[in-house]
């Protein structure tokens, strides 16, 4: 078993696993640092799977995710994919130290959600949010694009790509947004979607675009709580843990206040990516 550090938006983690699970992890090399004081701590292997009381259960696109606790309130996830199950991961009570015992199947992707969780649960009340979105970049600022899975949050990204001179993807599914100073600074993260894309690079956030598809192109600035449930509905997160809740909506209310938030209704074309752009660019 190896250990290694990795830093994503300035919070560090570290993996115990055998060198075949880092094989696969190539994804989390750009954010390999030196070892330091970690914000939590994920042991990977194999077992005997824990028993636990389901009290939870969300199901998307062929996943499933339980969340339950152990006779000594040990909170455990299970994941699942297609009716098999990939591991369960184990937590102590503040979520600083996990294991995950994995079956086999599936089990990189067991890895990921499982670093992901911790990630999202342990950074909650550090003024940071992992969010389901896709982000790039254009002339120094990183502008992110949220909606429903489906809308064409990578679509509208692509079109930025193949349209708007010296845009960058920044990353396709699960950027990291991070409030430093009063200032939300966009981060790349080992996790991305269908398009492989683990950059570890910043930009400040320079605007928030909420997609929805249209027989036509039209955008319109969201203000109050329009642009907080623009940004609430597309962040990861354990909303029923008051800790982590209010840190949640702490941080989600600063970023409504602090980025310029959009609402694009639009068509998958050159027109809808060069409205944006020129709407929302500094």
């Amino acid at each position: 078993m190896t250990t290694r550090y990795y830093n994503v938006a300035g919070h560090a983690f570290c993996v115990t696993a055998g060198e075949n699970d880092f094989g696969q992890m190539q994804n989390y090399e750009p954010f390999a640092t030196t070892p330091h004081d970690p914000l939590f701590t994920l042991t990977v292997g194999e077992g005997e799977p824990p028993a636990y009381t389901e009290e939870f259960r969300q199901e998307e696109e062929g996943q499933v995710i339980v969340w339950g606790k152990t006779d000594d309130g040990q909170p455990v996830f299970v994941f699942c994919w297609d009716g098999q199950t990939a591991g369960w991961l184990v937590c102590s009570a503040d979520y600083r130290e996990a294991r995950l015992i994995t079956t086999g199947y599936a089990r990189k992707m067991a890895i990921d959600n499982a670093l992901m969780i911790l990630y999202a649960l342990m950074t909650a009340d550090k003024n940071t949010l992992l969010f389901h979105a896709a982000v790039v970049s254009h002339e120094g600022h990183g502008y992110m694009f949220l909606g429903k899975s489906g809308t064409g949050k990578s679509t509208h990204a692509s079109l930025w790509l193949q349209h708007i001179m010296g845009t960058e993807l920044v990353n396709d599914d699960n950027p990291v947004v991070h409030i430093i100073d009063g200032s939300a600074i966009v981060y790349g993260s080992p996790w991305s979607g269908k398009t492989p894309c683990y950059r570890n690079v910043s930009h400040p956030l320079g605007g928030i675009v909420l997609l929805s598809q249209a027989p036509y192109n039209k955008i319109e600035r969201l203000q109050g709580i329009a642009a907080y449930m623009a940004v609430v509905t597309s962040v990861s997160g354990m909303r029923w843990e008051k800790r982590m809740a209010d840190g949640l909506h702490r941080t989600e209310n600063m970023l409504a206040q602090t980025v310029a938030t959009w609402h694009l209704e639009c068509l998958p074309d050159q027109e809808a990516a060069t409205l944006c752009q020129t709407t929302i660019g500094l």
